[in-house]
């Protein structure tokens, strides 16, 4: 006796099964990696910055090297700066924007994935001035050397305190 056509079409269910579990396995061991294994969207970061500052440029290549997608004005900052409210005694070289926050100067890449997991109310994150040994102001052209700076949590009231300090001198 023939089976009808639609019947022979589906797949019995030991075929189904031969065919479900190896997908649904695959499927877990993919959920199962750790999070640095899988493929993480970058982190996007708007930064104004002066065209000829290299410090800058080498701040842009660490956050891009951390996992940030950076788009670059090279137009200056002081303008964006003055805008988001960021008092100039506060102020370096290059403005950054990230999850809705003030990056401003040579601020570690580590730093400001603290503060986006944290999310403090505040304007946002800065290293003022250009301390030397921080990122985008170290390697070998500043002799390796590492001076003590802090990165400060700049309250919208323009108030600050530490949010994380570099004080220890590298061992010679």
């Amino acid at each position: 006796m023939t089976q009808p056509s639609a019947y022979r079409a589906q797949p019995s269910r030991r075929q189904w099964l031969a065919t479900a579990l190896p997908l649904a396995g695959a499927g877990l061991a993919i959920a199962l990696l750790p999070t640095a294994t899988r493929a993480a969207t970058p982190t996007p970061v708007e930064v104004w910055k002066d065209p000829n500052c290299g410090c800058c440029q080498d701040w842009v290549d660490h956050m891009q090297a951390n996992g940030f997608a950076v788009k670059v004005h090279d137009t200056g900052n002081n303008a964006v700066r003055a805008r988001l409210g960021l008092h100039q005694k506060l102020g370096s070289c290059h403005t950054a924007l990230v999850g809705g926050y003030l990056i401003e100067g040579h601020v570690p890449a580590s730093d400001v994935r603290k503060l986006l997991q944290q999310k403090p109310k505040a304007l946002g994150l800065a290293v003022p001035g250009m301390p030397v040994g921080s990122p985008g102001m170290d390697g070998a052209v500043y002799g390796d050397r590492r001076d003590p700076y802090d990165v400060l949590l700049v309250a919208h009231d323009g108030s600050t305190r530490v949010f994380n300090s570099y004080n220890k001198k590298a061992s010679t």
